[in-house]
């Protein structure tokens, strides 16, 4: 074994063959009010429905899917007044503006509204139903 396969355990790593993020799960703690948000007020088709409790949108090649946390029995509620993840969207940086426009609309708080970023991006920062946090931006 030479000495960059001891100092580099990832280098042959079997997860090496991972190139992209297939899907990502959201769990959620209103089920009702995060579909709603989803499909209603971001508009991201559904693309199936494989139980009450979990619900996948298709997003170009990846897929966001809302689950209620049950992979073990003993799996706890997400505490209230925590966010689970981030997730940023990439659009142009006109459909950003267009984007704040739309959540104000819709009766969405904005954290942050459209802002020109000192590392090139403009971003727009607002909460879904659970608290997650959401960015829209833009390379600019």
């Amino acid at each position: 074994m030479t000495n960059a396969q001891t100092t580099d355990p990832a280098r042959h790593s079997p997860f090496n063959a991972i190139r992209a993020i297939d899907y990502t799960v959201i769990f959620v703690r209103d089920m009702a009010a995060m579909r709603r948000f989803y499909e209603d007020i971001l508009a991201f088709p559904l693309s199936r429905e494989l139980s009450p409790n979990w619900i996948e949108y298709a997003l170009g090649s990846n897929t966001l899917a809302l689950a209620k946390p049950s992979r073990t029995a003993s799996d706890p509620p997400i505490p209230a007044g925590s966010a689970s993840l981030q997730l940023a969207f990439k659009v142009s940086a006109a459909e950003v503006d267009q984007c704040a426009d739309e959540l104000v609309r819709q009766g969405v708080a904005l954290l942050s509204p459209p802002t020109n970023q000192s590392f090139g991006h403009r971003t727009l920062f607002f909460r879904d139903p659970d608290g997650n946090l959401l960015e829209v931006y833009a390379e600019i």
